[in-house]
This record gives C-alpha cells, structure tokens and sequence, in this order.
C-alpha cells in the first residue's frame, strides 16, 4: 500500500496530494479541542479582569463605547463619538465590521445575564472568535505548507506568540485580532493549490481587512504584487490572479457600501474612503482582465504587469497625491507633543530588552525557517507560497524597526516559518532511540523554534524597578479601575478635562464626556489637552474648558501620560495642580481618601 503520509511522513499538502485522504482524517476536531482547551485558558487567565471589565487599553474601552451607543439608536453609519468633545464628538475612522460580534453577543445575553454581566461576557468571547478564525487559517495553511500533521506544532508555537495572543485575549475587543485573522487567511489562500478558491479567500480575506482598517495595507500590497508576480512567472496561475481581482473589488466595494461611515465618505487616507476604493476596483478590474486572456510568453506578461502597475499607481498618485505620505496627516506640533509618545509608534529598539527580545525573537526564528523552506522548495509548487511567507516574514521583522506595533503581525507570520523549521527537528528527537532525547530533546527544540526560550529568560531574571517605576505602575492599575471611577461616576454628567489616555475608559464606564481621546482625526481636541496641561500660565486650561463646556477637571498623578507633562514642562499646569497650586476659578470636589484621583470643579 503507498504511503499516505503518516506522522513524520513530511509530505507536504499540496497539488495533487491537497485532494487526497489526509492524516489525521478529522483534524478540525483537533483545532475545536485546540480551540476550546485555549478559550478556557484565556478565560482562566483574564478572569480577574473580566470580573472587573479591566478594558485596560484606550482603544478596547473606545470601541465599547462605540457598540453601546450603537445599540442605544446611534446611526449605522454614524461612527462619530459623540461623547468626546461633545455634542458634535470627533470622527472615528474604524468601521462596524468588529462591533458586530460584541452587539450581537450583547443582545443575546443581556436577557440572560443583565446589562453588566453581558457586557463582561460579550467582550470576554468575542476576541476568542477572532482567535478562533485566525487558528482555523494557521492549522490549514501549515498542513498546505509543511506537513499535514505540522498543525500540532504551529498550535504550540501559535501559544508562544505573545504579541499575537495579546490581541486575542478576552477583553481585548478592538480590531487587530480580527485584522491579523485576515492576514492568515489571506496567506493560507497562497498556500491553496486550488487556483480559484485560493485567489477568492485572498481576495476577501484583503478586503475585509481593508474595510475594517489599513493597519495591514502594507502586509497586503506586498501579497497582491507577489500574486500577481506569480502569474508572470507561470502562465497557469491565470486563474488565481483573475479570482483574486474579482474579489478584492467585488469585496472591497461591498465594504464600502455596507461599512464606510459618513465620515469616510471624504477623500481621506486613514480608511477605506473613496480614495482607496476607487483604486482597489481598477486594480481588480485590471486583474480579472489579465487573468482572462491566455499570454504563453512571458516576455509579454511581463509588460503587461509593468504597464498594469505603473498605471494603477500613476493614477494614484496624479489623482490622491495627498496620500502619498503618512496617512494620519497630523501636523508636526501634534507629532511632537503626543504621536511621538506613543509607546507602540516607536521602534522596538527604543524598548526596554524585556520587551524587544520576546517580541523579536520568534521573529527572527520564522523568517530564518520561512526563507530555509523557500529555498529548499526551489522548482517546486510550494515555491512561490513560500516566496510570499519569506517577503511577508522579512517585511514584518523590518518593520519593527519603525513601530513595536508591528509585533503581533510580524509573530503571526513566523509561526508558519518556525513551523517548517521545527517540524524535521521535533520528528526526529520523537523518533530517536534514547528517551532521553524523546523527551528533553523536544522539549529543548521546542522551546527554541518557538521562541519561548526569549519569554523563559525575561521571566526569570529579576527586574529591578525604581521607586518611581513602581508609583506609575501602581497609578496606571489603579485609576481606570471600576472602584476608583465610582464615585467620579455618581457625580451628575457633565465634560471633564483630564488626560487623552483616560478619555475613552471615562465615557466607557461612565456617562460623563471627556474633551480628548487618543485619535488622530481629533487632533485639535489632543492639542487642546495638551495646552491645558504644559502650558505655566492656568489660563490656558481655563479657556480650554469655558470653549469646550467642561465643567470638571478630574488628574490622576501618576499616570503614565502625567510623566510627560511632569518631564517635559516642570512648571506646566500639571505640576502646579499636582503641588497643591490651584488658581481660584478651581475648587476641590471631595473624594474618598483611597481614590487615586484629584478632581476639582469649575466655579469661575
């Protein structure tokens, strides 16, 4: 009887072997006992802050706000939050796509639980969703690529991923663990020897990323132009291009249609806007005309794909030149006195070791296995699929070198890397006659490939943290905490001037607005904030407030944002406030002495 590849076979799946019996026969029954075993980790893990709803980061709790006030009759189409900076709020370029989940969970238990326990819960499964997805496309696209039995191994690795797993973990309810879903997907479609179904997943595992932000635009460019360069080097891939273009128009534009927000409908470059889109559909269109002549000679495909590209990108240019550079278009005072203190907008190499090295390590290890397999798959079907993990693998590690943001993307791709880099090593140490090497030889293999030897050394080495360190660790616990926001939250409604970073979880857990969140198309609001707080003279916080209609001024010293003030402007409002020197149009507003917070009223 032939082999059918058993365990350590190493047979990859692909061509013909992609439509043969596969080992094991019921390996999604695996990836649903992966999939539950790591939901009841995470669970475990989070309970404590999912007891308290511990939305710790500004864009989590900015994202329920967004959910709730869509359930209580704010427009579909609305994505303006109303309660920073209010009545008019500010714009938010994200789309209703990852708000579906959480409000359909909200309703669903809401009868079941009531209010606050369905919000707990809603925000606790539904980042276990997207981990659900973004498993499902790991396991499929390493048994495409390495070895059929490979997804036991990419799981484990999957784990190690800590950047990654972040963006999965209960609560963590903003749209990066849907967007990196959508990356896998849009690889595991490469990874497919089906030509037509592996463009279509593709194509729209691309636009539904694109609809729900451009985080991942570089990401996949790089896999339209390498799809495309596919075609020019086999003629038989005619069929994935055409495919592929269909549905990232026919995607794209559906996007749009049923997720562009009022907002998004001006001809901005931070979103899916008619800017994009109009160049999204020519180059679909441009695709699926290609795909749909037959062109043996490569010399011509060539041209054709030149000529494809430098019109489509002339067009861009000549017509959207506004979006040629960065697509946030904040000016350069709003760079320098907040974008540039944003700790994941800076290189990973401006962080601390304990930070850059787990996060670079498995990195590192699956870009060397991505390109290791691509070479060795020279010739071979699995050359270009490997090709675009490699450039995907490479372009992501690089560009940890402009924003730490890139991370958990950059990890993502390095597990199907580390994977196939893994696979032979772990085969043969479960193979080897000495149980010595069956055991300890596996474990040590594992720990390496999958980069948790960098975790294990963190985790071990004492840090030492300064005095200092431990006050500003213990005020960013405490004030978005639930009890420390309470009495804040039993005070009539009102808009509060208080730090950017805190704007978003005071409008999630309270009904109280705030003047700023930390988002670039409420750049003014931000400066506003700024002002108030670095400039010596009161009377700047004071015209802040009277112009916005605040009535509180709520500070949390401590708080990693008040490091900034104190720092850069000792002499700013914030360091008089925190002294004790509170000019007379403030009066203090009592507190229970726990809180970690001073709060004060407008009186004149």
């Amino acid at each position: 009887m032939a082999d059918r590849g058993g365990f350590g076979s190493g047979r990859p799946v692909n061509g013909a072997q992609d439509r043969a019996p596969r080992g094991p026969t019921h390996w999604r029954r695996w990836f649903l006992l992966f999939w539950a075993g790591a939901a009841v980790y995470m669970l475990h893990y989070k309970w404590g802050a999912i007891h308290w709803f511990a939305l710790s980061d500004t864009d989590d709790n900015m994202r329920f706000a967004q959910v709730r006030a869509w359930l209580a009759g704010q427009g579909w189409y609305d994505l303006r939050q109303h309660r920073i900076d209010p009545p008019g709020g500010i714009s938010i370029h994200w789309s209703r796509i990852v708000d579906l989940p959480i409000a359909g969970l909200l309703v669903l238990l809401r009868p079941l639980l009531g209010g606050q326990e369905a919000a707990r819960w809603a925000c606790a499964i539904a980042p276990m969703l997207a981990f659900g997805a973004s498993l499902y496309g790991m396991m499929l696209a390493v048994r495409r690529l390495v070895d059929r039995w490979a997804f036991f191994l990419a799981f484990g690795i999957m784990c190690c991923a800590q950047a990654s797993m972040l963006m999965w973990m209960p609560l963590r309810i903003d749209h990066h663990g849907w967007q990196l879903a959508t990356l896998i997907w849009a690889v595991t479609g490469i990874a497919d020897a089906r030509r037509v179904r592996g463009g279509l997943t593709t194509g729209i595992a691309t636009a539904i990323s694109l609809a729900i932000g451009l985080e991942l635009l570089p990401y996949l460019a790089t896999i339209g132009a390498l799809t495309l360069l596919w075609w020019v080097i086999d003629a038989g891939e005619r069929d994935r291009l055409r495919a592929y273009g269909a549905s990232l128009a026919g995607g794209a534009a559906l996007g749009y249609a049923l997720f562009g927000s009022f907002d998004n409908a001006q001809p901005l470059c931070d979103a899916l806007t008619p800017v994009y889109l109009s160049t999204l559909l020519e180059a679909g269109a441009a695709l699926v005309a290609i795909g749909s002549f037959r062109m043996e000679a490569r010399a011509l495909r060539i041209a054709v794909a030149v000529a494809t590209v430098s019109a489509i990108g002339g067009a861009f240019a000549l017509t959207q030149p506004q979006c040629l550079g960065r697509p946030e278009h904040i000016s350069p005072e709003l760079e320098r006195l907040w974008f540039s203190h944003i700790k994941e907008a800076k290189p990973l190499y401006a962080h601390g070791w304990r930070i850059w090295f787990p996060t670079i390590a498995l990195s590192a290890v699956g870009l060397v296995g991505a390109v290791v397999t691509w070479r060795r798959a020279g010739g071979t079907a699995r050359e270009m699929p490997w090709l675009v993990v490699a450039l995907l693998s490479l372009f992501s590690t690089a560009l940890l070198l402009w924003q730490t943001r890139a991370g958990p993307a950059s990890q993502a791709m390095g597990v199907i890397g580390a994977t196939a880099l893994g696979q032979p090593l772990v085969i043969w140490t479960l193979g080897h006659r000495a149980m010595l090497v069956r055991v300890l030889g596996t474990v040590a293999a594992f720990v390496l490939v999958s980069g948790a030897f960098a975790g294990l050394i963190v985790r071990y080495i004492p840090e030492h943290r300064s005095a200092y360190r431990k006050t500003v660790d213990q005020a960013n616990r405490r004030c978005p905490t639930l009890p420390a926001l309470k009495p804040i939250a039993a005070l009539p409604a009102t808009t509060i001037l208080t730090f950017v970073d805190l704007g978003p979880r005071l409008i999630s857990v309270t009904h109280h607005s705030a003047i700023a969140g930390p988002y670039h198309r409420g750049g003014a609001e931000i400066l506003d904030v700024q002002h108030s707080f670095r400039a010596a003279d009161p009377e700047v916080a004071h015209a802040v407030m009277r112009r916005h209609g605040a009535t509180l001024l709520l500070l949390c010293p401590g708080l990693s944002e008040s490091t900034v003030y104190q720092s850069e402007n000792p002499g700013g409002f914030y360091t008089q406030l925190r002294d004790g020197k509170v000019p007379g149009w403030l009066a203090p507003m009592p507190l229970p002495a726990y809180s970690p917070f001073k709060l004060w009223k407008l009186v004149g």
